[in-house]
Order: structure tokens, then sequence, then C-alpha cells
């Protein structure tokens, strides 16, 4: 019993180290031809948008280059995440919590 409740202790830290660590990478997407840049954490946050002036008169332009410069952040910051993930033992903390849970 104390055993599993030290391999969950153990999980839950490596986890929290991984999440810090995550929170320290930034990616930056842009949409409407660099009009539109959206920041965002390895936490997949919004950190950031700065939109420009220009497409603050036409709303479904600016609508599409924010869903853009999102999307494009996401992109980014997944492969930014799935390299750290692999840099610091994420995927051994996936297969640890598949372990546990069969027990």
């Amino acid at each position: 019993m104390f055993q599993k409740l030290k391999q969950f202790k153990d999980i839950r830290d490596k986890a929290k180290v991984i999440q810090n660590a995550l929170s320290e990478e930034k990616a930056e997407g842009t949409g409407g031809w660099g009009k539109v840049k959206v920041t965002m954490d390895g936490n997949q946050k919004v950190q950031s948008v700065d939109i420009d002036e220009s497409l603050l008169t036409d709303k479904n332009a600016l609508q599409n280059a924010v869903k853009d410069a999102t999307n494009d952040a996401i992109g980014k910051i997944q492969k930014i995440m799935t390299q750290k993930m692999k840099d610091l033992g994420g995927d051994d903390l996936a297969r640890d919590v598949q372990q546990l849970m069969k027990k």
C-alpha cells in the first residue's frame, strides 16, 4: 500500500517538473499575413495576442486571422512539448502511470 502511494507521489512530482519546464517554453503563431500574433506557453495557455489596427475594421478577416494565429501557435508549441517531454522523461511518466493503473 505504502509502495503504491510512494509511486503516485513520484509520478506527481515528475509531472510537476515537466509542467514547470513547459511553462517556460514559448511559441508565437501568426495569422493574417503577420498582422495577428498569438504567443502561447508550453502548457498551451495563451500569453499574449497582438492585433494590427488595420484588421479592426474587418470582423471576418480578424476572426480568421486570430484563428489561424492560434492554430499556428498550437502546432508550434506541440512540437516543442513533444521534444521537451522526450528530454525530461515524459514517455517514462506515461508508461509508469499505465503500469500503476494495471496493478
